[in-house]
């Protein structure tokens, strides 16, 4: 069985045990997931299955549109609900207009600083193995993008929907957009809504897939729109990742037989590429 499952990640549940749950009851060697979502998150996770985790770096550079909620007047360890509280203070919800401004101030490229429970790694040491560790430092800061943003709903909490660029961490949007307010918050819910073109409807639940009710999608058909796609015939030409001579102007392209993929191509010059990766 290889190929992608697209999965409504429940809450309770990280990513790993997503991965850990899916490969007993699909009984597959290797399995993987793209971009981890928080235990207290739900919504679009994609999960790899055998040949597709090869296909790994050329899957995540995907944008990802969430439904987050923030919560005013506390701030905590890990940027959310679930943190330790390291602040408390009165807070009046601002105006629906002031809001809007404000998330509108962060469209567009900007850095920033990732929460120290994050997986990143600095000196070889992930930021939460660094936090438990209690070791302080500066986390490095990252270039992101926030294509879209637009407030849905303003309660005792303020709801809003996002789409960003790889590497948006939401806990530190949500308090980047409370200091802008003039408040302390943090993050109080997270759905991941979409992936790229996927959506919350393309996606099956744990309890669909444990009962066989599940679409498994081809590498073929996901990278199909991102990459130019090369059909050989000369099979163990590219097996042996000898370099190869394509009329294309992509940067990586696809190698392919019979609509399955091969490998990736980097290229060198005008018209030949060389084997970046083999995904047979």
């Amino acid at each position: 069985m290889n190929g992608i499952i697209y999965v409504n990640k429940p809450k309770g549940f990280t990513s790993f045990d997503v991965c850990n749950k899916l490969k007993r009851v699909l009984n597959v060697k290797k399995i993987g997931h793209t971009g981890t979502l928080d235990p207290n998150a739900t919504g679009v996770l994609v999960i790899m299955l055998n040949k597709a985790v090869k296909c790994n770096q050329f899957l995540l550079n995907s944008n990802k549109e969430y439904i987050a909620e923030l919560q005013l007047g506390i701030k905590t360890t890990t940027k959310d609900i679930w943190g330790d509280v390291m602040a408390e203070e009165p807070y009046q919800i601002p105006a629906n207009h002031e809001i809007e401004a404000v998330l509108k101030s962060f469209l567009g490229k900007q850095t920033q600083i990732p929460p120290m429970t994050s997986a990143i790694k600095v000196n070889g040491k992930k930021l939460y193995e660094l936090q438990r560790a209690n070791i302080e430092i500066e986390p490095p800061k990252r270039e992101i993008e926030i294509m879209d943003i637009e407030l849905l709903e303003v309660n005792d909490s303020i709801k809003f929907r996002v789409l960003v660029s790889k590497g948006t961490y939401i806990r530190s949007l949500c308090e980047d957009i409370a200091a802008k307010l003039g408040s302390l918050g943090c993050m109080k819910s997270l759905i991941r809504t979409k992936v790229n073109n996927v959506t919350l409807k393309d996606c099956f639940t744990l309890e669909d897939i444990i009962n066989g009710n599940y679409t498994l999608h081809s590498i073929y058909d996901i990278l199909k729109d991102e990459y130019y796609m090369h059909e050989t015939d000369d099979v163990d030409h590219i097996k042996q990742g000898k370099r190869i001579r394509v009329n294309s102007n992509e940067d990586v392209i696809m190698v392919t037989h019979n609509h399955e993929v091969l490998a990736a191509y980097q290229r060198v010059d005008e018209y030949t590429y060389k084997s970046k990766r083999g995904l047979f």
